[in-house]
């Protein structure tokens, strides 16, 4: 499986591979159409369940994983544990009706590491997917919204993990928050790529998060994002 840097500095005629799970062929079928004739992006495979799913995800090791959320059986967040938990490095995009909290945090909790909504645009979609395959998280408007009243909750005067960051590993967390990829995090902060990768790596570390999602999430909740 690519990690996320080889997939950064994908070739541009190597296309993204797209897996399709949802449980309504009417949607599968105008996606994988729309998708279809997007340059950069191939649909390898269509769901219409949550097994199926993890099947697929197996045999095709998507780049990308656009995820339906209310499935009979086994529902779109598990199947996101689930397939993450075999390809870590795979990216699941929700796309989903839903925007009530008991589904939206979840599936976020679960490592989604998009969530759009089905009145999306179709070229809203492909430039999510495209995002994601740079590593850069995308939410729709209304989720970030009720994302950000969430997590910015008052600070708390015990230590936080953050405290233990330097300056320049709270420079790159801000920048994490913003969905920059780590391409972007170097030319800001004039530093090397490689640079970036390591204080990442730290960040991930001292805050006990796992990837980029979780730690944009800590970083909105403790109100760091846009100090």
């Amino acid at each position: 499986m690519e990690s996320l840097e080889q997939r950064e500095q994908m070739d541009v005629g190597q296309s993204i591979k797209v897996l399709l799970v949802d449980d309504h062929e009417m949607v599968r079928i105008g996606l994988a159409a729309v998708l279809d004739t997007e340059d950069g992006i191939e649909v390898v495979g269509e769901a219409s369940n949550g097994m199926d799913g993890i099947r697929l995800a197996q045999a095709y090791k998507p780049d990308v994983v656009l995820m339906d959320l209310v499935m009979e059986g086994m529902d779109g967040v598990e199947t996101t544990r689930k397939i993450l938990e075999l390809f870590p490095d795979c990216k699941v995009i929700v796309l989903t009706s839903y925007l009530d909290d008991s589904k939206l945090y979840p599936v976020i909790e679960a490592g989604a590491f998009s969530y759009l909504l089905k009145t999306s645009r179709a070229n809203e979609i492909a430039d999510a997917i495209r995002a994601a395959a740079r590593g850069q998280s995308v939410l729709e408007s209304q989720v970030a919204a009720k994302m950000m009243n969430r997590f910015r909750q008052p600070q708390q005067t015990t230590a936080k993990a953050h405290e233990q960051l330097t300056e320049r590993e709270m420079d790159v967390l801000k920048l994490v928050a913003q969905g920059k990829s780590n391409q972007e995090i170097a030319d800001d902060l004039f530093i090397g790529i490689k640079t970036v990768k390591f204080h990442v790596t730290n960040i991930f570390s001292k805050l006990g998060v796992d990837d980029r999602t979780q730690a944009a999430i800590y970083a909105h909740k403790q109100g760091l994002a846009d100090t």
